[in-house]
């Protein structure tokens, strides 16, 4: 089978859109409540999951004729572990600030659906190559969705961007607020709600008969 071949590339572009982790599958949701509102921590949490499925995809699929079965959850989370382990500080050493903002979010990883139902579904039935194209694919799915979110809930709860100012200061001068209700989980649900009503609005296959 080729690296590109047609069956591979729906793997990787499959998650993306069409069976989305976030918003087909439901995974990762509580996560994406916690992190995104602000679009830094979003886009590193997204990069984060994604490397640690990434490579964990490949270790399980490396090891899956030789796992026991009675032992086939454990040996998954400690290749989750030590990914997450070596993932958090790296981000310690390159990136504090985001870090903190992230808080114990980064070691709950391991506990993330995405990751667990990843290796569960796939890398334990599945080629090393395979696998690490399903674990890009399902973590950059679940990136784009906590970006969509970071960035709509930063713009329109603080104004920023990154950090930078993006609502010219003559708005705010002319009586425009900030909407602090964004900032509030509960705003970031309704906006995965509506994110998942257009997208299935857009693709009748996936709305329940």
């Amino acid at each position: 089978m080729g690296f590109l071949s047609k069956k591979n590339k729906e793997v990787l572009v499959g998650p993306l859109s069409m069976n989305n982790p976030v918003i087909v599958q439901m995974l990762g949701i509580c996560s994406a409540l916690a992190v995104t509102s602000k679009l830094e921590p979003a886009i590193v949490m997204g990069i984060s999951v994604t490397v640690v499925v990434a490579f964990a995809n490949v270790i399980i699929s490396l090891l899956r004729n030789t796992i026991p079965n009675r032992i086939r959850i454990i040996v998954p989370l400690g290749v989750c572990a030590a990914l997450v382990t070596i993932v958090s500080e790296v981000l310690k050493a390159f990136a504090y600030d985001v870090n903190k903002q992230l808080s114990v979010y980064v070691g709950l990883i391991i506990t993330n659906c995405i990751l667990m139902g990843r290796l569960e579904a796939f890398a334990l039935g599945n080629g090393p190559w395979e696998s690490f194209l399903d674990g890009i694919g399902n973590g950059l799915g679940y990136a784009i969705i906590l970006i969509i979110v970071g960035f709509v809930r930063e713009l329109f709860g603080s104004g920023t961007l990154l950090g930078f100012q993006v609502i010219p200061q003559a708005f705010y001068d002319m009586g425009y607020v900030n909407n602090g209700l964004v900032i509030l989980p509960p705003m970031a649900l309704i906006i995965i709600a509506l994110i998942v009503w257009y997208h299935r609005s857009r693709n009748k296959e996936l709305q329940e008969n």
